[in-house]
């Protein structure tokens, strides 16, 4: 769907509104005309002060880098908690393909994106409202059958063709990290396959269809005792930047607001840092 398109439906909806509008004043003078019981009682909710346009409520839809998916369920639970009445909808997946999903009009309120990178696909076609900030940041580890049976120590490592490792694609942020990783090690590898995003090429090594992948740290902690994490000191050349925003369409941009608020408050760092996330 293209901007203009995306444009003109929010146009068809501002006329329904107000249309919808026109047709409650007329409705409201009929029954103050009868002489029925229209007026408001003392405790109802309309003589409490009517709807605040600050007040957080209704729903509220994430578009989130896979990696990020344990910590923001924990802190969508929290949000509801402190709002009550709210809902919290999350989509997860490869930040690349979440950009292109919000870029060809997907309804979404909030994209937190695993790399600046793919963040720049949405501010470039103009579906960001302000401009994003970077809320965490992530580094990699290799993560392996638990024990660690192949004696993984090293990126280099990764390189032995008996081995069958998995990488993420390199559209990717988590794909293009590692590739960023083997090219400053001066490092080939091939692996038996590119993952669509990180917590696929993890599932890999899970169901011990691969030896090793190279995935986030957080990752390896979220799977427990399922893999064994490995550091690389390549890792730290090619750490990701985690940015998230509130969307130029959102359908509750005071509910995207108050998320966004959420994430980078001390509790929600508290969360993320619990998970491995690094301070920005």
């Amino acid at each position: 769907m293209t901007r203009t398109v995306r444009r003109n439906h929010r146009n068809h909806r501002t006329l329904h509104a107000a249309g919808a509008g026109v047709a409650a004043l007329l409705a409201l003078s009929a029954c103050s005309s009868s002489g029925g019981s229209a007026a408001a009682e003392p405790d109802s909710p309309a003589s409490a002060g009517g709807s605040d346009p600050g007040k957080v409520t209704g729903d509220v839809t994430v578009f989130a880098a896979a990696s990020l998916k344990e910590s923001f369920e924990k802190l969508g639970r929290e949000f509801e908690r402190q709002h009550p009445g709210t809902k919290v909808t999350f989509s997860f997946g490869g930040s690349d393909s979440l950009a292109a999903s919000i870029t060809g009009g997907a309804p979404a309120d909030v994209f937190a994106s695993a790399s600046p990178r793919t963040m720049k696909i949405v501010t470039d076609a103009g579906d960001a409202s302000g401009t994003p900030a970077t809320f965490v940041r992530n580094r990699l580890q290799i993560a392996t059958l638990p024990g660690n049976p192949d004696k993984i120590g090293s990126l280099k490592d990764l390189t032995d063709p008996n081995l069958k490792v998995v990488l993420c694609d390199k559209t990717v942020p988590c794909g293009a990290a590692a590739q960023k990783a083997l090219d400053a090690s001066k490092l080939e590898l091939t692996p038996v396959s590119y993952e669509e995003d990180v917590k696929s090429a993890l599932t890999k090594v899970v169901l011990k269809e691969a030896d090793a992948a190279v995935v986030y740290r957080t990752d390896v902690k979220a799977a427990g005792e399922k893999v064994e994490g490995v550091e690389f000191p390549e890792a730290a050349g090619a750490v990701n930047d985690y940015p998230v925003t509130v969307l130029e369409d959102a359908s509750n941009p005071v509910a995207a607001k108050a998320f966004i608020e959420l994430v980078q408050s001390p509790e929600g760092q508290r969360v993320l840092t619990e998970a491995g996330f690094l301070q920005p």
